[in-house]
């Protein structure tokens, strides 16, 4: 089980890869370490001030279309988002941000305001999201199979290597 609480910072409609993070600013670097720094900047100057511990994005339709550039996912890993919760994903993004080890939940955000606290905890039976402000609760279905291995192990990376380390383990035994 896994707990996780923060304010959500929140979002519109089909927040492009592009605003997530911009096509000039890759001209130099797809490093989302150096990246971090200018996430957002073009729909919200000044953006990566506001990221703290524990912050989520709370968006609405289609997060995450446009291009299926991966660094758009690993920028938001390097920012220390755990979890952005929309009411829709582009396929693409969606798989890109389990593959970084970060957890998109869809649901219905209508009711998340920019600074709400909302604390998520998965465990067996499901997803739980409760916005603390207005003591909404859902439960979404946990994530199955693959997706929901690589988002335990933190991304695919990891998973990966925690694979080869058990297969390793295996055949010296």
């Amino acid at each position: 089980m896994a707990e996780y609480r923060g304010k959500a910072l929140c979002f519109g409609d089909n927040i492009n890869t592009d605003y997530i993070i911009a096509s000039r600013r890759k001209k130099d670097t797809i490093n989302p370490d150096e990246l971090v720094k200018y996430i957002m900047e073009d729909i919200r100057p000044g953006f990566s001030s506001l990221i703290e511990p524990g912050v989520m994005f709370a968006a609405g339709e289609n997060f995450g279309c446009g291009s299926a550039m991966e660094v758009a996912a690993q920028i938001v890993k390097a920012a220390g988002i755990s979890i952005i919760i929309a009411k829709s994903f582009a396929r693409s993004y969606y798989r890109n941000a389990i593959n970084n080890g970060v957890m998109p939940l869809e649901m219905d955000t209508s009711d998340i305001q920019e600074g709400d606290i909302i604390s998520v905890s998965t465990s067996d039976d499901g997803i739980h999201v409760v916005n603390e402000r207005t003591g909404r609760h859902s439960v979404l279905p946990p994530f199955a199979g693959k997706a929901g291995d690589i988002l335990a192990a933190g991304g695919i990376i990891e998973y990966t290597q925690n694979r080869f380390a058990q297969e390793k383990k295996g055949e010296t035994q």
